[in-house]
């Protein structure tokens, strides 16, 4: 564990600040969800919490579907990296932090669609060779929870109706399998 040298006193309600640089770094944003562990060594350990992550097995599979429906690339990521993927791209992409653009995208909560000619928006920061080709995000009460999207290799045609309608229906029924 990287020890960054700051420390911070608990306040009277039992409370702890951390600090903001940390929370830029780590991407955590006021209201986000964080686990609390314990180890044998005494440590307190707080981990982002992913509500979309729970559900890995269930977002791989409802890749491979869309994979077969579409015959492209399709991704589920909650907001801050990619938990799922199938149709290629797999050792590239998986368990990679999402690009800036696609967390743009996710807050912005509304369907992304890539138009010839158009801009390409990298999936992932660390590897620039896929692009997004449809992102649709996850809404669950209200707050973004992840996205679904088909990802093409840079250079490519982008998607079409079919996986723009198919990225908006899985990540409506994620929303609200995560609602139930």
């Amino acid at each position: 564990m990287k020890a960054t040298g700051i420390v911070r006193r608990i306040d009277d309600l039992g409370r702890v600040v951390i600090p903001k640089e940390i929370r830029r770094t780590m991407r955590i944003r006021e209201g986000d969800p964080l686990e609390i562990f314990t180890d044998k060594d005494g440590e307190l350990i707080f981990k982002k919490y992913s509500p979309i992550g729970e559900l890995a097995d269930f977002a791989a599979q409802i890749c491979e579907s869309l994979r077969r429906s579409a015959d492209s690339i399709a991704a589920v990521c909650d907001r801050d990296t990619v938990i799922a993927i199938s149709g290629g791209a797999r050792k590239e992409l998986l368990e990679k932090a999402v690009s800036p653009q696609l967390a743009e995208i996710m807050d912005g909560r509304s369907v992304y669609r890539q138009m010839t000619g158009g801009s390409t928006l990298p999936v992932s920061a660390a590897d620039e060779r896929y692009c997004l080709s449809v992102a649709a995000p996850i809404l669950a009460e209200g707050d973004v929870l992840g996205c679904v999207f088909f990802v093409t290799p840079r250079g490519s045609a982008p998607a079409g109706e079919v996986e723009c309608k198919l990225a908006q229906a899985a990540a409506l029924f994620l929303g609200r399998q995560m609602e139930g």
